[in-house]
């Protein structure tokens, strides 16, 4: 190993690129010829979307899956479908994606941002017992990186204050919870097939429920408002064409083939890191528990605490560490409520605040740990890292070792 930093000339620890993604395969493409040829590129016509929200739910051991144009579509239909009415208040973290949270604008209701575990950046259980009040219906937790939520807590709490939980598992193909399937626990669990996403088509989602009545209400609002057994330009519901095509359910049915061995392998090497950085200093890899639970690793994520390195700015680590030939991201620049959007009110037509919530601001919000998490802390490496070997990892390990070591030479 070079002594010397690679962000000062010095041979970087990694010279070869690590997995990409999208993986793609003859097995894909054959997929895609089939839809092709088939001529049926839509779902009313075709068999693929079915194929695949029967081979998904099968998956998940969920009774129902209902195949989308994408994971926020996915979020907004089940709140639609959960009755959220107008000024409703859902519970969703601040560090998250923006569809957590636009979703719930989306159907005019009002989304209360609460805080993060430091632990494991999932919200804190703690948090959202205090956030509930008498207009509180629901609660979204994200299952951030793939690190499931404690269900069996979130659960109770909602059960005790009649509350309906929306899982958002766009992060958790594949993962689980006490050897449940994550989507799979709450009322509605919404999936993302994003590019990024460990199961993709490049954009795509789905809806999966064990409730009759939530498959219903979802299957029509994804198809205009329609019912199965309805004529053609019969429209019950307020709903949308949310639907998936052909051509993305025969790419997740061929991707859907890989996706148990690329958690497994994900998993092991989330593992691996795990042991191999906690013992550096001032690099502390979140923490797993809740029993068998088996994690996805979408992203891995750890905390980066700058006067361990002797005041080194996480931005400056960072940039050494991509010098060193290691994908890397600092992750959300700033927590969901400091976006324009909420600090603004940009809520365009969907005004139900002001009804119910007139006194509504989000600008005087201030979440510690999410704001921590955000300017100085969060460090995520790809999914598709993880894809690798031990001796890949192992690379991960050596290039911070080596920055630790030689932090004085970037301390300015």
């Amino acid at each position: 190993m070079s002594d010397k930093l690679a962000l000062n000339g010095g041979s970087p620890i990694r010279k070869e690129p690590f997995p990409q993604w999208p993986i793609f395969n003859q097995d894909d493409e054959k997929m895609l010829i089939e839809v092709l040829h088939s001529g049926n590129w839509g779902r009313h016509a075709g068999v693929y979307v079915d194929k695949f929200e029967a081979s998904f739910a099968e998956y998940l051991s969920s009774p129902y899956c209902i195949a989308v144009m994408n994971g926020s579509v996915a979020l907004r239909i089940a709140l639609m479908a959960a009755g959220i009415q107008a000024g409703d208040e859902v519970i969703v973290p601040a560090y998250t994606f923006i569809a957590t949270a636009s979703s719930v604008i989306e159907v005019n209701a009002v989304p209360i941002f609460v805080d993060i575990d430091p632990q494991t950046y999932c919200l804190s259980l703690k948090e959202v017992e205090e956030a509930i009040t008498e207009r509180t219906r629901a609660i979204i937790p994200v299952h951030f990186a793939g690190q499931a939520v404690d269900m069996d807590a979130l659960i109770n709490i909602a059960r005790k204050n009649n509350l309906i939980v929306i899982e958002d598992a766009a992060h958790a193909h594949g993962a689980e919870y006490k050897g449940q399937m994550l989507g799979t626990i709450g009322e509605l669990g919404c999936f993302s097939f994003q590019s990024s996403k460990n199961l993709t088509a490049g954009e795509g989602g789905a809806i999966v429920t064990n409730n009759d009545h939530f498959e219903r209400i979802c299957r029509s609002l994804h198809t205009c408002g329609r019912f199965p057994e309805s004529a053609w330009y019969e429209h019950y519901l307020p709903g949308g064409n949310y639907r998936m095509t052909e051509f993305q359910a025969g790419m997740l049915l061929s991707q859907l083939e890989r996706l148990d061995e690329q958690t497994r392998i994900r998993d092991y090497n989330g593992q691996y890191l795990n042991r191999k950085l906690a013992d550096i200093p001032g690099i502390h890899p979140l923490k797993r528990g809740f029993g068998e639970t088996r994690h996805s690793y979408h992203l891995y994520i750890f905390r980066y605490v700058s006067e361990e390195f002797d005041g080194l700015s996480r931005e400056r680590f960072l940039e050494a560490l991509s010098a060193e030939g290691i994908p890397n991201l600092a992750g959300y620049g700033k927590p969901l409520y400091q976006q324009e959007l909420f600090k603004n009110l940009e809520f365009g037509p969907f005004t139900g605040y002001r009804l119910y919530n007139p006194d509504l601001n989000y600008q005087d919000i201030q979440l510690p740990v999410t704001e921590q998490a955000c300017f100085h802390e969060a460090c995520w490496i790809p999914q598709s890292v993880l894809l690798g070997t031990e001796q890949d990892m192992d690379d991960i390990v050596n290039a911070i070792i080596k920055i630790y070591t030689n932090r004085g030479e970037l301390i300015q």
